[in-house]
């Protein structure tokens, strides 16, 4: 029987194979219908692409011409779905307009996306990045997302960017496994994080996402996307994982570091059901007024911001960080955000970080 094995363009209705092979049989539609049951209308809108071919008529066709059913099925299926794929790309290709509204350069250099001439091959290849089926799906789930803006300016211009690098986000934490969410955990390990501050990238690069997993917490680094400015996110994937997403926005450790323990603060302080997207520092909501005043008093308790007016030099600035354990660049950040120090001053204690 292989030759039966070839497999025919599915768009060509396998009708077309059964028409071959009742001619080269010497079998003629009405041959086929007396063997079968089968009325000879049905054999000839089988023959015509107009009806299926079922299971069971399928099993019919294996016993007259010894081709196996599965063969008949699979002809069948593949043609049916070679149907659908085209009605598909031809709505796909009223949505090729909607790739303006997201980085496709940037999500094909990454490869999450493919990008090809033919722009339904795209649209349909960015769809499945989003997760969703359809651009009005999308609109509905990334363009308009049930988040709280802190800083609104680049969603409102660039909100399929913003959507781009949130969705990156969740891919990366779809391969990191944490143990269910635990807050009095997370408050017990901020110690750990903070004394991360102090550490080079190549250790706490890892180190980081490793803590925070033993609370629940998913702490995932996604390069920024030009355009998007987004520094950091915070949410739920599941009603026991959490996630933390922060980019090198401001590339250095100051503005880094209090952005993940603001994000941490989100994940502490507010509800589940809320979603924070960060472009900057902003106290523009209570939320985010609680988030920034958490994430400062992890940096550095309360209870030393009394010698923070008398800290005059870099000498002064380093004997202090190193007294609480935390960056130099940390204490420089406070002391400017304070304006105690001006901004032009110290910013060699700061680390910088870049993407490699």
């Amino acid at each position: 029987m292989a030759k039966y094995r070839f497999e025919p363009d599915y768009n060509v209705p396998p009708g077309e194979t059964l028409r071959e092979t009742l001619e080269a049989q010497g079998l003629s539609q009405a041959d086929l219908s007396m063997r079968t049951g089968m009325a000879e209308k049905t054999i000839s809108q089988i023959v015509n692409g107009i009806a299926p071919i079922s299971y069971e008529t399928a099993e019919k066709f294996e016993m007259v011409t010894g081709v196996p059913a599965s063969f008949w099925n699979r002809r069948e299926l593949r043609y049916r779905e070679g149907l659908i794929r085209r009605e598909e790309t031809a709505k796909l290709a009223n949505d090729v307009e909607w790739l303006k509204e997201i980085p496709v350069n940037v999500l094909s250099e990454r490869g999450y996306i493919e990008s090809s001439h033919d722009k339904t091959v795209t649209v349909r290849s960015a769809l499945k990045f989003f997760g969703v089926s359809s651009v009005a799906s999308w609109r509905s789930t990334w363009a308009s997302p049930s988040a709280q803006f802190r800083g609104k300016d680049a969603q409102e211009k660039r909100a399929g960017f913003v959507a781009a690098w949130l969705r990156i986000g969740d891919i990366q934490a779809q391969s990191i496994e944490c143990q269910p969410f635990d807050a009095r955990e997370l408050r017990r390990i901020l110690g750990r994080v903070r004394a991360l501050t102090t550490t080079a990238y190549s250790n706490w690069k890892n180190e980081l996402p490793a803590i925070c997993a033993t609370a629940g917490v998913c702490v995932v680094r996604t390069k920024e996307i030009p355009l998007a400015a987004v520094s950091g996110a915070a949410r739920w994937l599941t009603k026991d994982k959490a996630l933390v997403q922060v980019s090198f926005k401001y590339k250095t450790d100051d503005q880094f570091w209090f952005s993940v323990f603001h994000e941490i603060g989100h994940i502490l302080l507010h509800g589940r059901r809320q979603f924070f997207v960060d472009y900057g520092m902003r106290d523009d909501t209570e939320e985010e007024r609680e988030a920034n005043a958490f994430a400062r008093e992890v940096l550095i308790a309360p209870e030393y911001n009394h010698l923070l007016p008398h800290l005059k030099s870099k000498k002064d600035i380093r004997r202090f960080a190193a007294k609480i354990g935390v960056s130099p660049g940390i204490v420089v950040g406070r002391l400017q955000y304070d304006r105690l120090l001006r901004q032009d001053y110290c910013n060699d204690l700061k680390v910088k970080y870049e993407w490699a």
